[in-house]
């Protein structure tokens, strides 16, 4: 259920298996859209478009060299890239899908689908549509234009602004020579206003808007992942790094944690329990910065260990990983 990042590559991985699988999309075939900026890691994405016979060069769009960071007027900095990257997002989910069946509009009530199928695997997203409802959710609204610039675009890689307090970030991600997503997502809702000022000062043609949640709450706060024949995969379930606000990667391992365990879901639980454990620590970094409940020296133990986590890392989140940029940002 739903065709995005999640319930796309499920479909391509579990297309030529001994199941048989339909996939749901509520948009229409012509609306189907992928909400949120393309951008990710291309040597992790190659990795999962193998697994589906798929070449990931096909749908990449920006080789990222470096990330422009801006803190404020006086805090600025370039991040080193290796592997950060833009993609064709949507293209690429229409591919892992064109071969398969896939029902497009108003899908069915969950009563109806107990009756039809063995198994009902929610990739709803944010919507969490065939799961129970979590006791509580966090969240960041999000908005975004795709901005076409026909005298030259105004950063030639990666740019990001983050909110004071960690509330959110406004980013600009290159789609080729003359477009780019730009966008943002923040708890104290600036967001509109900070891509529109953006839009501003820059300039370019608005070629499409999108708005849509981001749910931050981690894998450790949105149990149950399972209830009889519904099962959570992806964002329904809290695969976003909160840190980044970045849910591609995170939510196509747990398609493969998922296959791996699929016919047990309590060994599914606990595989993405000790997959995503150290989530629940980034969370409540950024939860307590947001809140302004934050005391660097109790934060700390969590601090070096995202650090750690994200150093050990550092190929998977393509960029360098240095403690003096995490650390402008902690105090920011």
């Amino acid at each position: 259920m739903g065709m995005g990042v999640a319930g796309s590559y499920l479909m391509a991985r579990l297309k030529d298996s001994e199941h048989d699988v339909t996939g749901y999309e509520l948009k229409s075939e012509e609306t189907h859209d992928s909400i949120c900026a393309w951008g990710t890691i291309k040597p992790v994405l190659t990795e999962f478009c193998k697994k589906t016979g798929r070449n990931f060069d096909d749908f990449l769009i920006h080789d990222g060299k470096s990330m422009h960071v801006k803190m404020n007027d006086n805090v600025k900095f370039d991040i080193g890239l290796h592997g950060m990257c833009t993609y064709d997002k949507l293209a690429l989910i229409k591919d892992f899908i064109k071969d398969s069946k896939i029902i497009y509009g108003n899908p069915p009530k969950k009563e109806e689908l107990e009756k039809e199928y063995d198994m009902i695997v929610d990739c709803t997203g944010f919507h969490r549509v065939y799961l129970p409802k979590m006791k509580e959710d966090f969240f960041l609204p999000t908005y975004e234009y795709k901005v076409e610039y026909e005298n030259g675009v105004p950063y030639d890689d990666f740019y990001i602004e983050p909110f004071p307090g960690m509330s959110g970030y406004f980013w600009y991600f290159p789609l080729g020579e003359k477009w780019a997503h730009i966008g943002a997502g923040d708890y104290n809702k600036n967001h509109i206003k900070a891509t529109d000022a953006f839009l501003k000062k820059h300039g370019g043609k608005v070629l499409k808007t999108k708005g849509r949640p981001i749910r931050l709450a981690t894998p450790d706060r949105c149990k149950p992942y399972y209830s009889g024949k519904v099962v959570g995969v992806g964002e329904s379930i809290g695969t976003v790094y909160a840190l980044l606000g970045e849910g591609i990667i995170p939510s196509m391992q747990c398609v493969d944690i998922f296959i791996e365990n699929m016919h047990d879901f309590a060994a599914y639980e606990k595989a993405i329990e000790k997959h995503y454990k150290v989530y629940a620590k980034v969370f409540n970094f950024v939860r307590a910065k947001i809140h302004k409940d934050f005391n660097f020296l109790k934060a700390l133990p969590d601090f070096l260990a995202i650090f750690r986590y994200m150093k050990k890392n550092e190929d998977r989140f393509g960029m360098d990983i240095r403690i003096a940029d995490l650390l402008k940002v902690a105090k920011a």
